[in-house]
């Protein structure tokens, strides 16, 4: 459980991303209903456009959005990160050139923290370098000691000491790195702590490997933050290593581009099989989508590219998400979570089970 100044959220939790204060095709009343308590916005795009005193201006970013619940603000490292032929990374921050316009932007570890604050974040992210992948070990360490370092800023920087700051945790496929970098961070004492630099292009196995390494070294009594993971069976196995808090941009991007999860797998509503298939996305769900139309309709609206079927798919997704992650809660809280995670992927189309 994490309290934040916007309400009580029950962990582990998944946190529908919304880059740009907005969960894309779905409006912040329909999240509520869905059973989301925390969302995701990224500083950096938010800084480029609208601006922080645009937002500011009209009351923060909860008024700006008209959302109630808790907001996490990335620092927008990895965008910075993905950006490789914009940005020049120094000791003092990050020399960038936007992606929209081109125009000239500096920002240090201490301007990271301030434009969070300014926005009204809940929780707040430490301003990291995420190294790419692969990458030669000495560029890893060289990484890994500036995110350190840019964190220790971003403590000092902290004026309002009451609002949560999490940092981020590199160390690219190194455990050992990894492991030494989560104990040089607890030792600092953060609000919480995320785990940064993985799914950027290696095998499942390996980023699993690189969680199993940090989550131990950190405390179990603050949050441990998976960036940007992941599928369903991502989410069971990362909560396996004791990660309590995860965003993914899958279950809004996929549905756009015609994919639903379920308990059996994968639906591609494209597909020619369910032209005249007249059963919803999944058997007993309760979402809105699967409650009112058939794969058969979807498949309609998708081919004759509706919007309709954008914001149908996206919400059958979400809904999926947040209650999957509902059900680990109970059988963690029941104690039963190994027979949880052999019985969802005995669920799994031909039963691929993992542990």
């Amino acid at each position: 459980m994490m309290r934040t100044a916007h309400g009580l959220v029950q962990t582990p939790v998944f946190m529908p991303v919304g880059t740009l204060a907005t969960v894309k095709a779905m409006t912040p009343e329909e999240l509520k209903e869905l059973g989301a308590g925390i969302i995701l916005s990224n500083i950096y795009h938010l800084y480029l456009r609208p601006g922080v005193e645009v937002v500011s201006a009209l009351g923060g970013l909860h008024q700006f959005m008209n959302w109630s619940g808790g907001i996490l603000t990335d620092s927008g490292g990895y965008q910075i990160f993905s950006l490789a032929s914009l940005r020049k990374i120094t000791e003092e921050g990050v020399h960038f050139r936007s992606h929209l316009d081109g125009s000239s932007h500096f920002l240090t570890p201490e301007k990271v923290v301030e434009l969070q604050l300014a926005m009204g974040a809940d929780i707040m992210v430490c301003l990291d370098e995420c190294p790419g992948y692969p990458a030669p070990e000495e560029e890893v360490h060289r990484a890994a000691d500036l995110t350190l370092r840019w964190a220790k800023r971003c403590l000092e920087a902290r004026r309002d000491k009451a609002a949560p700051l999490f940092a981020v945790v590199q160390g690219g496929m190194l455990p050992e790195l990894r492991r030494e970098q989560a104990q040089a961070f607890r030792e600092l004492n953060f609000d919480g702590y995320c785990l940064g630099g993985l799914s950027v292009g290696e095998d499942k196995d390996t980023m699993l490997a690189m969680v199993e390494a940090t989550t131990p070294e950190l405390p179990e009594n603050k949050p441990r933050y998976l960036m940007g993971v992941g599928t369903p069976e991502d989410l069971v196995e990362a909560v396996a290593r004791g990660v309590d808090m995860f965003d993914c941009v899958l279950p809004t991007r996929n549905g756009r581009n015609g994919m639903a999860f379920t308990a059996a797998g994968k639906v591609v509503v494209k597909n020619a099989v369910y032209a005249r298939d007249p059963r919803p996305l999944e058997e007993n769900c309760g979402c809105y989508t699967c409650r009112h139309y058939s794969r058969a309709y979807l498949r309609h609206l998708y081919l004759s590219r509706e919007i309709l079927c954008y914001r149908l798919l996206t919400l059958h997704n979400l809904y999926y998400y947040l209650h999957l992650m509902a059900d680990i809660r109970q059988a963690v809280a029941a104690g039963r979570f190994a027979a949880f995670r052999r019985e969802f992927y005995d669920k799994r189309e031909g039963g691929n089970t993992r542990g």
